[in-house]
């Protein structure tokens, strides 16, 4: 299964970030702290060189909690300052500004050695699509200064966001890169949602699921759907078809009914807190 999903404005978006780079002193990147490593853009870490550094690791409500301590270990063995947050409840969030403080203190040391003083911090926030950037600045500021939503691509274009007189915030819209060299990766950013779900096979995306569910994540599928994962996947499916009464005209089951049902309470958190990607040891 070969996902790719690089709509036009992405290059258009990407364009922009280089253009206003010079201007930012700190780089805040948002990743789904599901699969922390997939859904970091590679294309930032260039972008970004020279700029301090800080790694939000969002959605933490939906991401199992022992390897987002997993995955905040590693990053901060790279270099990162890192956060974990939940954006829609506001967890983790008041500690942001003293994190972007912490993570700029050469660059405000500097400024006072130069006599450069009350200069804002700027920040340009960066993330794959549907990652919660929008609603990650609304929880920050305090209001709804950006648009949000469920869908990939909700954020178009740029916006300056003053948070105080120490602080000031890029939005930039969410950017993929043009090809997943891996394929798991793109299967991963796919299953969290990052993809247009309009260019899937939710069948294959399913079973995908199934198999990572067998093998990290023991007796989820059959507590939730009572069905027996001894089977292979494309059985386990039909299982779920049947339990949930996922039935076509003429009393046939409708695996595809099945697949997005899953889908949608993996991504819901019905099946609980799952992680889907792991730290090397």
């Amino acid at each position: 299964m070969n996902v790719q999903w690089y709509p036009g404005h992405m290059t258009k978006a990407k364009r922009m970030m280089q253009e206003n780079i010079k201007l930012i002193d700190i780089v805040i990147e948002l990743v789904d702290a599901r699969i922390p490593m997939s859904s970091r853009n590679p294309d930032i870490d260039q972008l970004a060189q020279n700029k301090a550094r800080l790694i939000l690791l969002n959605k933490i409500d939906l991401a199992d909690d022992r390897y987002t301590k997993k995955w905040k270990e590693y990053f901060e063995s790279q270099g990162f300052t890192v956060v974990p947050v939940n954006s829609q409840q506001g967890t983790g969030v008041k500690g942001i500004q003293n994190a972007i403080l912490s993570a700029c203190k050469e660059k405000i040391e500097r400024d006072r050695r130069r006599g450069i003083k009350n200069r804002p911090i700027r920040a340009m926030i960066a993330g794959i699509p549907n990652v919660g950037k929008s609603t990650f600045i609304n929880s920050l500021v305090g209001k709804a200064c950006t648009k949000t939503g469920n869908k990939p691509g909700v954020t178009k274009g740029k916006q300056w966001i003053k948070l105080n007189k120490s602080i000031e915030l890029l939005d930039t819209p969410g950017i993929l890169w043009p090809k997943f060299e891996d394929e798991q990766v793109g299967i991963r950013l796919a299953l969290i949602g990052s993809v247009n779900d309009e260019i899937l096979i939710s069948e294959e995306l399913a079973l995908k699921l199934i198999e990572i569910l067998k093998e990290h994540y023991p007796g989820t599928l059959n507590k939730r759907y009572e069905v027996e994962e001894e089977q292979e996947p494309v059985a386990i499916l039909t299982g779920i078809a049947e339990k949930r009464r996922c039935i076509k005209k003429g009393a046939e089951l409708d695996l595809v009914k099945a697949a997005d049902l899953l889908l949608d309470e993996y991504r819901s958190r019905k099946l609980g807190a799952i992680t889907l990607e792991y730290p090397k040891e």
